[in-house]
């Protein structure tokens, strides 16, 4: 495993654009603390209030393991360190030690299902891929490569630094203890009850096709969500065929330095020319690692909002599902008020086995009839609370998402622009250097 180190040392982190977006948005200090142990309580997490302007979160490093599964199966495994500290313990003049844990991959992913199900109008950020997608052939697709597992690890900061800067989430005890207690914490969560509230995908999908009036804007959404996954899906299959093409490329220049230095030994007075292009050919051909690698990064900022838009869809939805629940109680309260007045005036209106029936057996006695009244006006008058009550949900939910909606789409613009501005200025840097290179040569060759 590596070797732990402060944040601000971990160059392959802090030269992410994400983290100076973070480091913009929160003004977090990160500096490395010694000495005395701090604990910030739950009560200090309150609504509203973003957690990283209370606590310094990294995820320091990952270790690979192995053990015994749920079956009792030998299993190879990657736990990540989760590094915690108070911000203002430098301001106090204090240095403390940080507090320190590990979780597996799918311990994130039960945090998240849990932000999903208790915050549904939240665009729940998303977490870094499971196994890699959208590789290049030189690029290890094994979940347990280090180079992926150490993209995953920036992938899996990057994610509670989402969190903890949430308007909503950040105050959630469930990810403040997600952070802070490593034993029981998997109970805790499970305690909750979040699995039986989660929305099965055919209930879900069953509203999406049988909703009558749907909202415009969530659909305009929605759809955008569909829009915005196959165009960054696009963009990362055209980067991962350039990277290839890329790679030949520059390798292609070394073969430019054998043929140099080899032609350099049969010469006397272009020998040293043509010997010393021939290591700038050489320094050429080497360089292509270091730029693939750092387009990688640039990579998986894509990636993470090529997820996002599933995040942003799963809103939709939920709001789909939530329209349709109302809908279906204001028909079933129009039904009963229906049938009642069909039996206080005698008169069927609609076909109905009831009705048959009455035909048939002959009409009911007056008993019966105000026996039935009553039940209905129970069923009216619960049916009317439910109307009422799903009514509220459904603009509460509205009301609350669309605020989060607005929040992410804000942060989208200046994530993606940043993004795309800095690949794109990496990409002027790398060719200026295939200029140099060149000009370089071309005085090799002047001196010949």
């Amino acid at each position: 495993s590596a070797r732990v180190m402060p944040t601000q040392e971990r160059k392959l982190f802090s030269s992410t654009l994400f983290h100076k977006i973070f480091k913009a948005h929160t003004s977090l200090s990160l500096k490395k603390c010694k000495g005395c142990l701090y604990k910030i309580s739950t009560s200090m997490v309150e609504k509203g209030t973003s957690l990283l302007k209370m606590m310094e979160i990294s995820v320091a490093e990952a270790e690979k393991r192995t053990g015994k599964n749920a079956v009792n199966m030998q299993e190879t495994y990657t736990v990540y360190l989760i590094e915690t500290r108070p911000v203002d313990a430098a301001s106090e003049g204090t240095n403390p030690v940080p507090d320190s844990l590990w979780r597996r991959y799918s311990e994130f992913e039960l945090l998240r299902n849990y932000l999903l199900v208790t915050y549904p109008f939240s665009v729940v950020p998303p977490l870094p891929e499971k196994r890699a997608e959208f590789v290049w052939h030189k690029l290890s697709a094994d979940n347990m490569d280090p180079d992926f597992v150490e993209r995953r690890r920036v992938g899996l900061e990057n994610f509670l630094l989402r969190v903890a800067s949430h308007p909503d989430l950040s105050s959630d005890k469930i990810f403040y203890s997600f952070l802070t207690e490593e034993n029981g914490w998997k109970e805790t969560v499970f305690e909750t009850g979040f699995q039986a509230k989660a929305d099965s995908r055919l209930k879900a999908l069953n509203a999406t096709f049988r909703v009558k009036n749907p909202d415009k804007r969530f659909a305009e959404m929605k759809h955008y969500g569909d829009e915005l996954q196959s165009v960054i899906s696009q963009l990362l299959r055209v980067r991962a065929r350039a990277a290839d093409r890329l790679y030949g490329v520059y390798k292609v220049h070394g073969n430019y330095g054998r043929v140099f230095s080899e032609w350099s030994a049969i010469e006397k007075e272009m020998g040293d020319g043509l010997q010393s292009a021939g290591h700038h050919m050489d320094a050429y051909a080497a360089s292509v690692d270091d730029i693939l690698e750092e387009e990688e990064h640039y990579a998986d900022q894509l990636k993470e909002y090529l997820f996002y838009a599933d995040a942003l869809r799963a809103v939709c939805r939920k709001h789909e599902l939530t329209q349709y629940e109302l809908e279906m109680a204001a028909q079933d309260l129009t039904s009963k008020k229906q049938q009642r007045e069909e039996l206080a005036t005698g008169t069927i209106r609609t076909f109905s086995l009831k009705g048959m029936t009455s035909k048939l057996f002959g009409q009911e006695t007056p008993e019966q009839r105000e026996a039935k009244l009553k039940m209905l006006e129970t069923q009216i008058e619960e049916g009317e609370e439910l109307v009422k009550e799903r009514n509220a949900e459904c603009e509460e939910f509205v009301k609350s998402a669309w605020v989060d909606i607005e929040r992410f789409k804000e942060q989208k613009d200046h994530d993606l622009r940043e993004a795309l501005i800095s690949y794109a200025i990496m990409q002027i840097s790398m060719c200026k250097k295939g200029i140099q290179v060149w000009n370089n040569a071309k005085e090799c060759f002047s001196k010949m």
